[in-house]
This record gives structure tokens, C-alpha cells and sequence, in this order.
């Protein structure tokens, strides 16, 4: 049985402090904790939730370039220029 660890120790923060896939999670003093589904799946959407939300972060640093990159175009080019590529990665990949 595999158990989904990060949701675990976010549904139950300060009260497990280990998980063994065979036997289940334990407290601090090496008591067995009662797990509730529920909880476990509800810590596992908002762990989710909370990913697929910075999704645009992750594709917008795909995309750039390495801050040397960036200084080069800078000093070659200069900041407007720099802000229009810039600009255009973020128009791509807008906030939600």
C-alpha cells in the first residue's frame, strides 16, 4: 500500500511525523495515527490546486533567458528592448 506522504504530513501537520508504507503514519512518540481519507484527498486537491495555479511561473521561466543572457541584451540593446522580450514571454503566459 503506498501512501501519499505529502498530503499526509500537510493534512496532518505537527502530529505525524512518519510514514511507513506497510504500516501507516506515526506521531512523535511512535503512536499510530488514524487516518481519514477524506482529509488525506481534500490536502491532496489544495497540494494541487496550489501547483497548477504557479503553472504559469513554470512556463514563463522555460522560456526566458539566463540572467546573462538578459544582461547582455540589456547592455547591448537596452532595457526597452530587453522589456519588449520580457513582455512578450509574460503576455504569453499571463497571471491567472
Amino acid at each position: 500500500m503506498a501512501l501519499d506522504h505529502e498530503a499526509i504530513y500537510s493534512a496532518y501537520s505537527g502530529t505525524v511525523v512518519s510514514i511507513d508504507d506497510g504500516q501507516g503514519a506515526f506521531d512523535k512518540d511512535g503512536k499510530s495515527v488514524t487516518l481519514d481519507n477524506a482529509k488525506v484527498a481534500a490536502a491532496r486537491k489544495a497540494i494541487d490546486d496550489a501547483y497548477a495555479a504557479k503553472k504559469y511561473q513554470r512556463d514563463r521561466e522555460a522560456e526566458y533567458p539566463t540572467w546573462q543572457d538578459q544582461l547582455d541584451k540589456i547592455y547591448h540593446s537596452g532595457i526597452d528592448a530587453w522589456k519588449v522580450d520580457i513582455k512578450a514571454i509574460k503576455d504569453k503566459y499571463p497571471k491567472p
